[in-house]
């Protein structure tokens, strides 16, 4: 009889018959740039993780292309009082967001994919991700059709700032192929295109929504994923894979395995999984309380999700992961 446990009696075997490998190049990390502030500033639910200054934001961007990683998500962070109905910061060159991938791209080029999130929700003062309307029984609603040339302006404006991959994150139906024509149209056939293809409306997102300055009221059960759902989000990759997307997104990620699993068996472009900031800071609080060791579970995380099939990870645990993995 043949015993498994011959291949787990030291480290030296375990790495040898180890089936999935982490490596620095699989993280991509999300970083927030901040206007209206003179030094980073570290997000309280989340500890390690800031809304940067443009100086800080490259020194960071160093350090992490200096550990391995391939490429960054950047998020803008408007003052409140440039926030309006319809986001209109996002698609302004001088926009916190722009600006920042303008700086980004002047200072490392090709060097590092620099990924732009292509919604509307930090830019909007009501803090939905498209514009909000009415429908025939007066109740207020997120205008699908009414955004998506919102979106279009958004990620080329984005494109123009130096971005190489955009990331539509509003869960629009529709939002991939508009995007596509919009950057095609435009003379940005080389911009990839990331959907947020399985979009959950997860209580997962809470420190995020901290990290931006969030101005939502109520929730985005309308437009984004029931987590009681599976065949729904197959039924969304394929679409936006139809549309045009370069890459297909699975987020939360943990709660959402079994999605991410079935996603990359038949996903025939890469898939990625955001391992979103509730993920992130309820192992950050576990660890700060001794319950857990949070190197060790980090890892555990990580490698868990990369098992269940994830090409890219987004993580605020890439910067800590690649120095593991690179034991400095």
């Amino acid at each position: 009889m043949r015993r498994p446990r011959r291949l787990r009696t030291s480290p030296a075997m375990r790495k040898l018959v180890s089936e999935t490998t982490l490596s620095p190049k699989d993280f991509i990390l999300p970083m927030f740039i901040a206007e209206g502030i003179d030094t980073p500033r570290e997000i309280p639910s989340m500890p390690g993780v800031f809304n940067h200054t443009m100086d800080s934001l490259i020194r960071a961007v160093h350090e992490a292309v200096d550990l391995g990683i391939v490429c960054i998500d950047l998020f803008g962070v408007p003052l409140d009082s440039k926030k309006d109905p319809t986001g209109s910061q996002a698609c302004d060159p001088e926009g916190i967001l722009n600006k920042g991938l303008a700086a980004l791209r002047a200072e490392f080029g090709d060097e590092v994919m620099i990924m732009a999130d292509t919604c509307l929700d930090e830019f909007t003062d009501h803090g939905h991700c498209g514009v909000l309307s009415t429908d025939p029984f007066g109740t207020t609603i997120v205008d699908n059709d009414a955004t998506l040339p919102l979106y279009q302006k958004m990620a080329v404006a984005q494109a123009r700032a130096g971005a190489h991959i955009v990331s539509p994150s509003g869960m629009m139906d529709g939002q991939i192929a508009a995007i596509r024509e919009a950057l095609d149209e435009t003379g940005f056939q080389d911009v990839a295109i990331m959907a947020y293809s399985a979009k959950y409306a997860s209580a997962f997102y809470g420190p995020f929504r901290d990290a931006v300055g969030s101005s939502l009221q109520g929730d985005r059960r309308t437009y984004q994923q029931d987590p009681a759902n599976f065949r729904e989000s197959l039924l969304e990759v394929e679409l936006d894979i139809e549309e045009g997307a370069d890459f297909v997104m699975v987020k939360p990620a943990m709660p959402y395995l079994d999605v991410l699993a079935e996603v990359a068996a038949t996903s025939p472009v890469p898939v990625a999984a955001y391992q979103v900031s509730g993920e992130y800071a309820m192992l950050h609080a576990a660890g700060a309380n001794g319950w857990l060791d949070l190197d060790t579970v980090m890892m555990e995380s990580l490698t868990s999700i990369k098992r269940a099939g994830a090409d890219q990870i987004l993580t605020y645990f890439a910067v800590e992961a690649a120095r593991k993995l690179r034991g400095a």
